[in-house]
């Protein structure tokens, strides 16, 4: 290290004065003016526009934004802390706490799966239990026998209400505390009023009673609320495993010795030791070093590039082969791959116009529920001065109205066109994917890893001279190299007896056989002219006193790829191809594939622009990728797909995930997503048309609510079959 101080590469003289330990003390660095709060009980667009309403109404708030499938608020908020803030969400009647990453874990998500799954089936048991005991009354139980049967009912579904009906006293309570109204507040009250009216009927010795109506709504209500939390809990936040991607600690030299430090510490001018096999922890310029750097990550490159002084690094990269020594340019938020994080946290939480929809109707939904039962109310003990009649009819359309049906319209045909998609290798991540896929324009296609397997196959083994094939096999199995270890494997000759065998990072491997030296690598180390704008890849084998061999690799087709590219184009949508590797290499592929447009050499944020630029003009854009130089397109996209073999962070920032090889359930996902669309419609239809007819008859008193709980469920259950047809 002497040498390297000597060269001027070392850390500033001030910071090298002071003790380690004051040095990070004095570089501890807090975010200020953003605040990330957790909001454990949000579970609706309401709640979104609750929360942001109330923080930004709050003095100091500059901006707020919720986002609903980490349940989560970010606050722009000079000066304030979360203490400031989550006093505004309580007198808002919502529950919020400083961002905890361990309370947004899956097991978090499972265990509230559990309790709606253990909620449904108390219901369903007892609402079977109480059908049976009320087909004795429809049949012309009087008297004691139908008051005896009526009380056992009630013993059943009093203690059910109450405890499968809690997702909805909680809800509604909440809100109601803050003078709130809520989509909860009409179905707790409808619970609640069926369950009171029908104790009143059973103390008076009446013929009807309601208790299977308070089960049977609570049923189908938590079938509607489980189906919603499955879409929310599957889909991961895509910027929480970028952030594992981040590297905690750094190797620092000072004074000549590394020290292990948080990487949040280091700033620009600082030297860091990167070694073989890590990740890069912060960007940075090469000042000593050489090795090969694995950039698929980031930029898609199929081969690792050559790393040497002068090169500069990005956060998130693998150094493979060589130690390298690197000055720090950009740490901590501001390196390459936490402004990728947060290029994903912007498009994870961009709202769409489904989610805009969905918060008007929760807007008018509530207060025009309780409206028309008050006047229902109102207008029966106006007429006939019949306290419990105009209570009934008042009881009757609260449940008539209840939104089971609209509840179940798109989660009960996602979850039919999941399955399908399922069994032909597609997994559906969002309840919004296929409406939004329906919508889609343009497809944008990464190369590797998506429309190929990122596998280098062996063109040809042609050029090798039969004498020259063991050696080659033997060379190529002393390196790591992604080329050598695919010409390992297209070889099947012994191996020959190699010695002085030495790997030279960033370059390729030398040995001695026979005593001649031998040699496998690069072009320039050999030296060799080689041509850079080849569609394929190539390492060479050179002998002593015999001319070097060209070995050439090309990256093997994804099964199906033609097909599918193909059947879209049939299909009248525009197709790109965006790649970050060569122009020679994305040229090629897009000929072979018959794709007219296509862009070479692009970074991770270029494709995001160019997403971003595709909808800015109005276009609907699918976006298919599989490493995390694509993640923030896919999350910027209208609708995305990833490989299941795509880096984790690419698969959760995707609306669903090819679990085959095969390309061409891609294509299928297109037709069925507008065919899906097509059932939602319908399901909405029928939804409309059910409180067209049946609201008008109970506000007429022509509806008990025994019936309209009756009603209600059929309306569902219709809803669910109509769904259950996509499943074909």
């Amino acid at each position: 290290m002497a040498d390297l101080t000597a060269s001027g590469f070392s850390a500033c003289p001030a910071c090298d004065a002071a003790p380690l330990a004051q040095r990070l003390a004095d570089r501890a660095e807090v975010a200020q003016g953003t605040v990330i709060l957790s909001l454990p009980t949000a579970h609706c667009a309401t709640c979104i526009t609750d929360v942001e309403t109330a923080l930004t109404a709050h003095p100091g708030v500059r901006n707020a934004r919720v986002n609903l499938t980490l349940r989560r608020v970010t606050v722009e908020a000079p000066g304030l802390a979360a203490d400031d803030l989550i006093p505004v969400l309580a007198r808002v009647g919502y529950e919020a706490h400083e961002l905890d990453p361990d309370a947004l874990s899956a097991t978090t998500a499972d265990r509230q799966g559990r309790d709606l799954l253990m909620r449904i089936g108390v219901s369903g048991f007892a609402m079977m239990n109480i059908m049976i005991l009320s087909v004795a009354v429809w049949s012309g139980a009087e008297s004691a026998t139908r008051d005896l049967f009526h009380w056992i009912s009630g013993a059943i579904a009093l203690p059910t209400v109450f405890f499968a009906g809690q997702p909805f006293f909680r809800s509604a309570w909440a809100a109601i505390r803050v003078g709130r109204l809520g989509m909860d507040v009409p179905i707790s009250l409808a619970l609640i009023l069926a369950s009171a009216i029908s104790v009143y009927e059973t103390m008076e010795s009446g013929h009807h009673a309601y208790f299977d109506a308070a089960a049977m709504l609570c049923f189908f209500l938590l079938i509607g609320r489980y189906l919603d939390h499955r879409t929310r809990a599957i889909a991961r936040s895509a910027a929480a495993e970028l952030t594992a991607l981040e590297v905690p600690r750094a190797a620092l030299l000072v004074d000549g010795a590394e020290q292990t430090v948080p990487v949040a510490s280091l700033r620009p001018g600082d030297l860091i030791r990167v070694r073989p096999g890590a990740r890069i922890p912060a960007d940075g310029e090469i000042v000593e070093g050489r090795s090969e750097i694995d950039r698929a990550l980031l930029t898609g490159e199929t081969l690792p590039v050559l790393a040497q002084p002068g090169q500069m690094l990005s956060a998130g990269e693998v150094n493979l082969t060589g130690p390298l020594t690197l000055r720090v340019t950009a740490a901590g938020r501001d390196s390459s791959l936490a402004r990728l994080t947060t290029l994903v946290e912007a498009a994870e939480a961009a709202r769409g116009r489904y989610t805009s929809l969905a918060e008007r109707a929760s807007r008018l939904y509530s207060p025009s529920v309780h409206l028309m039962a008050l006047c229902s109310f109102a207008g029966w003990m106006w007429m006939t001065g019949d306290l419990r009649l105009a209570v009934n009819i008042a009881a009757a359309v609260l449940i008539v109205t209840c939104p089971c049906a609209l509840g179940l319209a798109v989660p009960a045909v996602a979850t039919a066109a999941s399955g399908r998609l399922f069994r032909r290798g597609l997994l559906i991540k969002d309840g919004t994917a296929l409406e939004r896929l329906a919508e889609v324009d343009t497809v944008v296609f990464d190369k590797t890893g998506t429309l190929t397997l990122g596998r280098p196959t062996l063109v040809s083994d042609d050029p090798l001279p039969a004498d020259l094939r063991p050696v080659a096999r033997a060379l190529a199995q002393a390196s790591a190299h992604p080329l050598s270890v695919a010409l390992a494997a297209a070889l099947t000759d012994e191996p020959a007896e190699l010695s002085e065998v030495t790997e030279h990072p960033g370059f390729g491997v030398s040995a001695r056989w026979g005593g001649r030296p031998v040699r496998l690598g690069r072009a320039d180390w050999l030296g060799v002219s080689d041509h850079e704008d080849r569609p394929t890849s190539a390492t060479w084998l050179a002998v002593e006193r015999q001319a070097p061999v060209r070995l050439e690799f090309t990256d093997e087709l994804r099964p199906g790829a033609a097909d599918c590219v193909a059947r879209l184009r049939k299909a009248g949508l525009r197709v790109l191809l965006i790649s970050g590797d060569r122009p020679a290499a994305v040229a090629d592929l897009a000929a072979r594939l018959g794709i007219d447009d296509h862009r070479a050499a692009v970074d991770p944020q270029g494709k995001e622009a160019m997403v971003a630029d595709l909808a800015a003009q109005g276009g609907h854009v699918l976006m298919v990728g599989d490493g995390l130089n694509d993640t923030a397109a896919l999350a910027r996209a209208h609708a995305s797909i990833s490989p299941a073999s795509a880096l984790d962070a690419a698969r959760v920032a995707s609306d669903m995930v090819l679990t085959g090889s095969d390309l061409v359930p891609v294509a299928e996902a297109v037709a069925l997503a507008r065919l899906a669309t097509r059932r939602i419609r319908q399901n909405f239809a029928i939804s409309i048309a059910y409180n067209i007819v049946a609201v008008p008859l109970a506000v007429a008193g022509m509806v008990t609510p025994l019936i309209a709980a009756l009603a209600m469920s059929l309306s569902s259950i219709t809803v669910t079959l109509n769904a259950l047809r996509l499943r074909d």
